[in-house]
Formats: C-alpha cells, sequence, structure tokens
C-alpha cells in the first residue's frame, strides 16, 4: 500500500542543518501553503498554548532508516533501543513529531518555539495540543531517555 501526502506548508527557520539539542533557541515560522490554505485555516489556533506538529524529515542524513536497534545517538554507555523505542530521524517513515510553543498567528503563517526542524521541513499536520490528550496515569522512562534530553531543548 502506498499513501501519498501532501505538505500544508513548511518551515522557515536559521536553522539548516539537523544537529541535536538547543531547540529551544530557535523561533520558528510555518508558513501553510496559500494555494491550498487561508488564514481561517489557523483561526483560533492561538488561543492553545501548544500545538503539535508533524513534519517530514527531507534531510540526506535521515534518508537512510533504521530498521533495528542501535545505540541512541551512537551513545555506547546507552543500551541498544529499538527504533521504536526512541525519537532518532532515521525513522522508517521519516515522520516527525513534536509539541511547540504558539507563540502567535499572522495570517497563513505559524509562529512557534521549540520545533526540532530545519528551513525548508515540510510540514503534513498541525493539531493543537489539549491536556484531554495527555498520558494517563504514570509516566515512566529508561534513565538514558533524560540524559539524551538535557542538552535537547
Amino acid at each position: 500500500m502506498n499513501i501519498t501526502l501532501t505538505p500544508i506548508g513548511y518551515v522557515r527557520t536559521t536553522r539548516a542543518d539537523p544537529t541535536d539539542d538547543n531547540w529551544d533557541s530557535e523561533t520558528t515560522s510555518i508558513e501553510l501553503d496559500t494555494t491550498r490554505f487561508t488564514a481561517d485555516a489557523l483561526l483560533s489556533l492561538d488561543s492553545f498554548s501548544h500545538v503539535e506538529i508533524l513534519y517530514w524529515f527531507h534531510h540526506d542524513e535521515a534518508a537512510t532508516p533504521t530498521l533495528g536497534a542501535r545505540h541512541p545517538r551512537g551513545n555506547k554507555s546507552w543500551p541498544l533501543a529499538g527504533i521504536f523505542a526512541q525519537r532518532g530521524k532515521n525513522r522508517p517513515n521519516r515522520i516527525g513529531l513534536t509539541i511547540c510553543k504558539v507563540l502567535k498567528v499572522e495570517g497563513t503563517t505559524l509562529h512557534v518555539s521549540g520545533l526540532d526542524a530545519i528551513d525548508g521541513t515540510p510540514v503534513l499536520d498541525l493539531k493543537p495540543w489539549m491536556s484531554g490528550f495527555a498520558p494517563r496515569g504514570d509516566v515512566r522512562e529508561p534513565a538514558w531517555a533524560k540524559e539524551l534530553m538535557s542538552g535537547y531543548w
């Protein structure tokens, strides 16, 4: 089965390389495809504090997917973890997902902070973050994941 997705817009930011860490220092704009969308598509999104952004890892570095296990970021002091137990960019379907802070909406442009995507990244969808969709019950994660994320934002 083939699935065809059409970007709803593109990321505009100063960051051109998909290097890890310090993503909160980036202020990013998402410009909607104005041949398909008007400002009405973003109406009331700025009443939410956060938005989930789904995007396509289009950079060459993500072109070769990992299908099995690897040490996250190649760090051998961290245990092997399957591709579905980590959030690396070399995913089988190259789809990224990040929850970002909504800064403002201007016409067909959404301004956010904390998006870990580079300039020109195709955006697949936007969804307002709602507390009702947050995890229910206790949340757990391994120590290596907390260590990996210590400088990410």
